[in-house]
């Protein structure tokens, strides 16, 4: 349906617009096209399809895709605002959904003739891409069989019996069986691309799990290549030292053939992945030939020779006897043979490791992974039950050892005695040669053909040392990409059509090179298989993981799968590392965490949507949800600040100060508000990630919030009522000192008090100022700055353009050492006053200040006062051990700065030699709240003298501070006017060195000396 409706509205275009050219007189989008009279084609198309005329688009895969279709210029969607806005408001073009990367990229970013050589473009080669069949099954069937198949089943088989042995390899493909279950759900659950089993789990867990993983998953293959092609080499060693043909010595040989075969394998794969795919395609055929010799074998009548090494076809009793189990040696237990076994049931990642080469890999890969463990079960389960059904335990080799008729039956050991044969003398001696206890060949005896087994060996290692040989390097490829790890992008380079990582190809023969001429694999191959099963266990967590989340966007179209089925595969997992070689396990472990943690510290920029997200959400929301149960308790009060940042960049000062009492212990939010109309540039420039990239780059432990308003108290009030989830909200305000109140305008000077004013909201509230101010030079907008002036100061067009904001130091960043946090509590306001020093002694920066607290108090009374203090003080367990008591606090104050007071507000003194009538001063009064009349002014005389002369006493005593914090005074409303309160906090703070912070809290206790 959605190709007819994009066939129809191609159609319909007018040629200009069906070109993709601009037309006269108008103007084109990335969507629609406009003519000169402002009408959308692309609304006249949805006439037809809506029966009304609008920008509406119908749905469409272009709207959802990251990449477009050659030949086919990519439509976006309108933008929420276009649809939205009046037409002469729509003069912003509608915003990429996702980044397009094809060949005909953003319209409008070339010329028309630059469009026209693009149109004569022939479409770009489609790569190599396989199918289900070859590209998954045949591969992962292949990479499962191996030597063991040939080589150790039949001693297993004579170890655990037949019935053991199934349970065996039941067991085994019930692991690998989840965890192709898990690795199908998380493959269909969007669209797959390179890097095999790195890119499923890094994009279900996260980078730091996937990552660490998917360098062990490509070291691991890298080095099973060596391992396939050393038991290549062997068997190749023996052939020919059983025909007298030696090069140097056995090792040597190894080495040599290894060398050569590995680089063989290299040109294979280098060639191309469709000489690969038929040089597998190949090694099938002839493990399938290999297969049909060894069944057409067990059927062919024995002859004499085969019967002296223990064949005799099928038969029930051999089958009955060799059905239980018959364990022999120090390793001989069924753990220990499970050991031996499952590494061969491993190799099910082979067909999701080239996931890039592909055609559809979310149905290549569950089809073509579950029908390869079910097939290689079967034949693991024929193999056991043939070979146990037809050859005996033990034989000797001898044609002469025939059962005599002068011969006591009773006295004959061994099952072969029923069939005419007597391998009684090696049997007790422990020296028999053959039998499937003895004798690993004994799938070639049994063969109708012997060398079609040992051919059937080469293409089991081969077709393995093949596969991990191209897994490796794409799953490196995909790795070196995303740049988690430092020093191995320059592997991450792409060639040819089929993006084929060249480099990683040689890195990962360098790497089976030098573990081949080792030739010692006996201590590496349990590591191996280790790193394989870690693999799998974080598959099947990653399936649980995805599941138990309940993410909306967890939504694998393979349905076969169980989230508790993938828990227990990936206990499993783990408990069968263990179980294989514990010091493999710890080895393997050791290293992913090792690269776990350099992930978690390094906190690579990469977001992929990943099930650890959706996790940290829930817990959040459940945590956040189990709060509105729980009353408040002055136990538990923690400081929540929302900071008035304006842009945090800007004061970084305020930052920095907040987040020392509050990182890691309580909520900060920083506030940005900007004053314009809302409009979807402005909306970007406030909701703006850059602000909280800012904040998360200075490790600030802050949120952000930015929010649109016609001035800055109506913004404040939308961030004082609206900020915070349930119990998790602000309780106190914090914001800087508006130093330039007196040159700025009244109303301003106005706005900033009804700020203040979040008292009615019961907030605390705290003003910082410093001597040198807050704000920095820096491009970012003021608080409170309408978006135009902003652009005009930075001299830009378009938001965004501003270079990245850098990071300013502060004094609040250094360490304080032996100075003092002065703390002036002239009145109970809860104890906020005091909690906060407290809280900033607690950070390294801080903890070396000592903490002095000034309260006033009478002469004649100090000595009792000052105990009195510190009495309250040691209850609440603050360990502050300095109290001074002023009583000169209460002194009048020098007159000079009583004349300069005055001076400081005269500005906003009503003029008292103009005499209108009573009913237009009161008027003026209403539209000038910030005006000061005599009767104001001496109402508020005392405490006016007060702020005066408490400046004179912080100027006495704490010149060297490291911080003063004191008690903020309240003005009444409506007797209090806002410049006459601004003066206040401002000559209360004046001249001094040290940051002042002053506070006030809600007049709610936050400090208790109760346990209850």
């Amino acid at each position: 349906l959605f190709e007819l409706l994009e066939n129809f509205e191609v159609a319909n275009l007018p040629a200009p617009v069906a070109n993709g050219k601009a037309t006269s007189g108008g103007f084109e989008s990335d969507y629609y096209t406009c003519d000169g009279d402002g009408s959308s084609v692309a609304s006249r198309v949805s006439v037809d399809l809506t029966g009304y005329e609008t920008l509406d688009a119908p749905p469409r895969y272009d709207f959802y895709a990251n990449t477009e279709v050659w030949g086919r210029r990519r439509q976006f969607r309108p933008s929420l605002f276009q649809l939205h806005a009046g037409p002469e408001q729509d003069d912003s073009r509608p915003p990429m959904y996702e980044e397009t990367t094809g060949g005909q990229a953003e319209a409008g970013g070339k010329d028309s003739s630059e469009e026209d050589e693009d149109e004569q473009k022939e479409p770009p080669t489609e790569p190599t891409r396989f199918g289900w069949v070859q590209g998954v099954m045949i591969r992962c069937m292949l990479n499962i069989w191996g030597v063991i198949l040939y080589l150790r089943l039949p001693w297993i088989t004579a170890q655990a019996g037949i019935g053991m042995t199934w349970v065996i390899i039941l067991l085994s493909s019930t692991i690998t069986g989840i965890t192709g279950l898990s690795t199908s759900a998380i493959a269909t659950n969007g669209k797959v691309k390179g890097g095999g089993t790195y890119f499923l789990i890094s994009r279900s867990l996260g980078p730091e799990l996937g990552g660490s993983i998917g360098l062990i998953f490509a070291f691991a293959n890298a080095v099973a290549v060596a391992m396939h092609t050393v038991g290549f080499a062997e068997t190749v060693t023996d052939l020919m030292r059983e025909n007298g043909a030696v090069m140097v010595d056995r090792t040597n040989d190894i080495r040599i053939i290894g060398i050569i075969t590995v680089t063989c394998l290299l040109g294979i794969s280098m060639a191309g992945m469709a000489w690969e795919s038929k040089a597998q395609v190949l090694f099938f055929i002839v493990i399938m030939v290999s297969f049909a010799s060894y069944i057409v074998g067990t059927i062919i009548p024995a002859s004499p020779e085969k019967q002296s090494k223990g064949f005799f076809s099928y038969k029930a009793n051999i089958f009955a006897a060799n059905f239980v189990p018959d364990y022999r040696g120090p390793g001989g237990s069924f753990f220990g043979m499970f050991s031996i076994f499952f590494p061969s049931a491993t190799g099910i990642l082979a067909g999701a490791n080239i996931s890039g080469d592909l055609k559809n890999p979310a149905v290549a890969i569950p089809r073509g992974t579950l029908l390869a463990i079910f097939w290689t079960t079967v034949s693991y389960l024929i193999i056991s039950a043939t070979i146990g059904s037809c050859v005996v335990r033990d034989a000797s080799g001898v044609l002469n050892d025939t059962l005599s008729p002068s011969s006591a039956v009773e006295d004959c050991v061994g099952t072969a005695c029923q069939y005419g044969w007597d391998f009684t003398g090696c049997i007790n001696n422990k020296t028999c040669v053959y039998g499937i206890h003895n004798y690993y060949q004994s799938m070639s005896l049994v063969s109708a053909f012997g060398p079609l087994i040992t051919a059937g060996i080469f293409g089991a290692t081969l077709s393995s040392a093949l596969a991990c040989l191209v897994s490796a390097p794409k799953v490196f490829q995909c790795l070196c990409k995303d740049q988690l790890y430092p020093l191995i992008g320059f592997f991450g380079k792409s060639y040819g059509k089929n993006n084929e990582p060249i480099r990683g190809y040689l890195l990962t023969y360098i790497i089976a090179a030098c573990f081949i001429l080792i030739a010692e694999l006996n201590t590496i191959a349990p590591i191996i298989s280790n790193f394989f099963l870690c693999s799998y266990a974080l598959i099947n967590f990653s399936c649980f993981h995805a599941s138990i989340t309940n993410s909306p966007g967890w939504r694998p179209s393979f349905r076969f799968y169980s989230k508790w089925l993938s828990l227990l595969g990936a206990i499993c997992s783990v408990v069968i590392m263990f179980l294989l070689t514990w010091w493999a396990a710890l080895i393997a472990f050791g290293v992913v965490f090792i690269l776990l943690a350099y992930t978690l510290y390094k906190k690579p920029d990469v977001n992929w949507g990943s099930s650890v997200q959706a996790s940290s959400y829930n817990m959040a929301l459940s945590r956040c949800a189990g709060l509105n149960s729980v009353e408040d308790h002055v136990k538990n009060y923690r400081p929540q600040c929302l900071v008035l940042t304006g842009p945090p960049s800007s004061r970084p000062a305020l930052v920095d100060l907040v987040s020392c009492f509050t990182k890691d212990l309580s909520l900060m939010l920083c506030g940005n508000v900007l004053t314009d109309d809302p409009s979807p540039s402005v909306l970007e420039k406030a909701m703006s990630d850059s602000h909280l990239n800012w904040l998360n780059k200075r490790k600030a432990g802050s949120f952000y919030r930015g929010v649109v308003a016609a001035d800055l108290q109506s913004g404040v009030n939308v961030l004082l009522q609206g900020a915070g989830l349930g119990r998790v909200k602000p309780n106190v305000l914090i914001m800087g000192f508006k130093k330039d109140w007196r040159s700025d305008t009244p109303q301003a000077a106005h706005n900033y008090i009804g700020v203040i004013d979040a008292f009615d909201l019961q907030f605390g509230v705290c003003v910082l100022r410093m001597r040198e101010g807050l704000e920095v030079s820096s491009p970012s907008q003021s608080h409170g700055e309408s978006l135009h002036a902003y652009r005009s100061r930075l001299h830009i067009n378009e938001p965004g353009n501003a270079a990245a904001t850098p990071q300013h130091s502060t004094q609040f960043q250094k360490k304080q050492g032996k100075k003092t946090i002065d703390v002036y509590w002239l009145s109970d306001d809860g104890g906020l006053t005091l909690l906060l020093p407290y809280l900033l002694t607690r950070r390294k920066r801080w903890a070396k200040c000592k903490v002095r607290v000034f309260v006033g108090g009478d002469a004649e009374k100090k000595d009792e006062q000052k105990q009195e203090v510190l009495e309250l003080i040691k209850k609440f367990r603050l360990g502050f051990h300095s109290v001074e008591v002023l009583p000169e606090i209460n002194q009048p104050p020098q007159q000079m700065n009583v004349h300069q007071f005055e001076k400081m507000v005269s500005r906003f003194r009503v003029d008292t030699n103009s005499k209108p009538d009573s009913d237009s001063g009161c008027a003026s009064q209403h539209q000038e709240p910030w005006m000061i009349t005599d009767q104001d002014f001496e109402k508020n005389k005392a405490k006016s003298l007060r702020q005066i002369r408490l400046n004179e006493v912080l100027l006495d005593y704490s010149r060297e501070a490291a911080l003063i914090i004191t008690t903020m005074p309240v003005g009444r409303r409506g007797v209090c006017p806002s410049t006459l309160y601004l003066a206040w906090l401002d000559f209360l703070s004046r001249d001094l060195r040290p940051p002042v912070l002053l506070v006030r809290g809600n007049q709610e206790n936050v400090l208790t000396f109760y346990c209850q």
